[in-house]
């Protein structure tokens, strides 16, 4: 996934950061509103962890001009408000979830995995794929019976696919969905990350359609 996180405070805005980059996300992190809309109208994000007192603006009013748009991007609040009128009126506004802080970075994790397979029409943590079990919350693949051990951005590009099953996905979008808009992304990255998941999962995994991109097939 690719994730917006809009956060002012700079310790916890780089703990997040490296949390979700440690899951093996790519993360773009602004600390303002008027960052965050120029962010997106560079990218396109998956979910979006939203600060509501930044130094431009309540994040409140963001979250509600993104629902006014027919935005339906997931949105996790991450705030200092804690009283029940606030997490009211974060939720009413349009937020998927709300998180208090100061809070453990692996319930955020957590709560962020939940969020997107809501949205991918999953919520179950465990789904099968030919002879694979994967456990999508805790992030790990067994092929027939025997765990196989991926990377953070092999997991994440195989969470892409599993997300999007039978959908063709260009190596443009699929280079978003693992880096930041200011990474360096070598030519062949796509290429060799496909090519190690196929050595690993089975060599139909992933299906590759000629000059437009790749599809998850069977394992």
């Amino acid at each position: 996934m690719r994730i917006l996180l809009i956060e002012d405070d700079t310790v916890l805005g780089a703990a997040v950061r490296d949390q979700i980059a440690g899951d093996g996300q790519s993360v773009d992190w602004v600390t303002r509103l008027d960052a965050a809309h120029e962010a997106q109208r560079s990218a396109s994000y998956d979910l979006i962890l939203l600060d509501l007192m930044l130094p431009d603006g309540r994040g409140i009013g963001f979250l509600k001009g993104l629902r006014a748009r027919g935005d339906v991007t997931p949105v996790i609040i991450l705030t200092a408000l804690d009283q029940i009128s606030d997490r009211i009126e974060g939720l009413n506004a349009g937020a998927d979830d709300y998180l208090v802080k100061p809070f453990d970075l692996a319930e955020l994790s957590a709560r962020i995995g939940s969020v997107a397979r809501r949205y991918s029409g999953n919520p179950n943590p465990i789904v099968t794929h030919g002879l694979l079990d994967i456990d999508l919350a805790a992030r790990s693949v067994h092929r027939e019976g025997k765990p196989v051990q991926l990377t953070a951005r092999e997991w994440a590009l195989f969470e892409a696919f599993l997300a999007r099953p039978g959908q063709l996905l260009s190596k443009a979008q699929l280079e978003e969905k693992l880096y930041t808009f200011d990474a360096e992304v070598e030519s062949n990255t796509i290429e060799v990350h496909v090519s190690r998941l196929r050595k690993k999962l089975g060599a139909a995994v992933i299906e590759t359609e000629r000059g437009m991109g790749y599809r998850l097939g069977k394992a």
